[in-house]
């Protein structure tokens, strides 16, 4: 419990998103409802049933290298967003500066997905190792060393890029790295924060990072038929809670956060942005693609965040819908937020940013709880857009259209994983 263990505050953040390749520009794009779907320009989608995605646009990790980016150029995109997000968190935090921090108690927590896998040299590899329409293995392991990057085959491990940020910025502290479906950034964060608590760590580089946007990644969710198909109106494909949606659109990107003990960031005189008051994780134990029919895993990720935090349902000035645009998801989330904040549910402002960011992921929750901060920092609700004709089981307050100023002292940020993961956070405005 907080009131027993170190308190967990926010330093630093960095962002790198389908609608900004930094906090700022992400943020100004989120208060202004400006999205970032298009077609699919990674590869020739023309074969699937949905074409659209959310893209980054114009990331180069030299704008945040700089001359360092060279040596990262053969690896692959989850990685190189890894090191650019974090790089854009340390610098805002000034960790590093002035004394500095023990490596020995400085870490990484990160949610990462698999990386992409080398698919032109893969491809042609099983075309090469064909045999009367089998692949034949022995030919396949022949060539597959000669013809393979290793580089790229090493970077498909979830764990890779937290073995890269820590190798970056010296950390040698604990290193762990989860992919739990679409919680894992959330996740990241929450267990970070423990260890901090714990007296494990003193300073984290936690949050999440992740990209599927290629011809293996989307084919899944495409079997799974889990993914708008409204390829003619790519800007209002993502439509959370809204009766017409058809489901969620893929995104990719990532989210940083520098977290420190209390006593660590004022003893360096940080700029705190923020606290980690409570955080939770659960498990459906349900379905592997549907989430419990009442949300039981949502509800008790949602009060167990509570009650780790010290608050009750009344205190939530906002909630970051997990809010994925699909039929089961946003309809479960309505009813689990109502059991889980009564009353409350129905005068609290909720809102989806993946209406507008598409969903990131493993690197989701990261992203949206970077979002609940800035919402406490401005004092601004992030809209849920293209909410046109709201389903009638989806009948709270989610901020349709256009941005709100609202005081926001505690924000809740909910993240609901395939395999029935589901994780809270609750982020509170720091008062000393």
């Amino acid at each position: 419990m907080v009131g027993e263990s170190r308190r967990v505050v926010v330093t630093g953040m960095g962002m790198v998103t389908p609608v900004g390749l930094d906090v700022a520009t992400s943020w100004e794009s989120l208060r202004e409802g400006r999205g970032g779907v298009g077609p699919v320009t990674r590869f020739d989608a023309g074969g699937f049933a949905t074409r659209i995605a959310a893209e980054l646009k114009g990331f180069d990790l030299s704008k945040d290298l700089g001359g360092e980016a060279s040596r990262w150029e053969g690896h692959g995109l989850t990685t190189k967003i890894a090191l650019a997000v974090a790089s854009q968190a340390v610098r805002d935090s000034g960790v590093f500066e002035g004394p500095g921090v023990d490596p020995s108690r400085l870490g990484v927590y990160l949610g990462s997905g698999e990386g992409q896998t080398d698919f032109p040299r893969f491809v042609d590899l099983i075309r090469r190792s064909l045999d009367r329409g089998r692949v034949d293995t022995r030919r396949f392991t022949s060539e597959g060393p000669s013809r393979l990057d290793p580089i790229l085959e090493s970077e498909q491990d979830p764990g890779t890029p937290a073995g890269h940020v820590a190798a970056a910025f010296g950390a040698a502290g604990p290193n762990f790295s989860c992919l739990t479906a679409c919680s894992a950034g959330a996740q990241a964060i929450g267990e970070a924060a423990e260890l901090i608590r714990d007296g494990s760590a003193d300073v984290m580089l936690a949050g999440g990072v992740h990209s599927m946007i290629h011809p293996f990644g989307m084919t899944g969710f495409v079997l799974l038929t889990a993914m708008s198909t409204r390829n003619d109106d790519p800007a209002r494909a993502s439509r959370p809670f809204d009766r017409d949606r058809d489901g969620f659109i893929l995104g990719e990107g990532g989210g940083m956060l520098v977290l420190e003990s209390l006593e660590h960031a004022r003893a360096r005189g940080a700029i705190i942005r923020g606290e980690v008051a409570g955080q939770a994780s659960t498990a459906d134990a349900f379905r592997l693609t549907d989430p419990h029919d009442e949300g039981r895993g949502a509800v008790s990720s949602m009060r167990l965040a509570l009650r780790d935090a010290g608050l009750d349902p009344g205190d939530v000035d906002y909630v970051n819908a997990h809010g994925t645009s699909t039929r089961a998801n946003d309809s479960i989330e309505t009813r689990a937020l109502k059991r889980a904040l009564g009353d409350h549910a129905g005068r609290v402002p909720v809102s989806s940013t993946k209406s507008m960011t598409g969903h990131l992921i493993a690197a989701g929750g990261a992203v949206e709880a970077i979002a609940c901060l800035l919402a406490i920092r401005d004092g601004v609700v992030p809209p849920t857009v293209n909410l046109d004709l709201p389903d009638e089981d989806c009948d709270l307050d989610y901020v349709p259209h256009a941005a709100r100023d609202h005081v926001v002292d505690v924000a809740m940020s909910n993240s609901f994983g395939f395999g029935g993961q589901n994780t809270t956070l609750i982020l509170r405005r720091f008062t000393g």
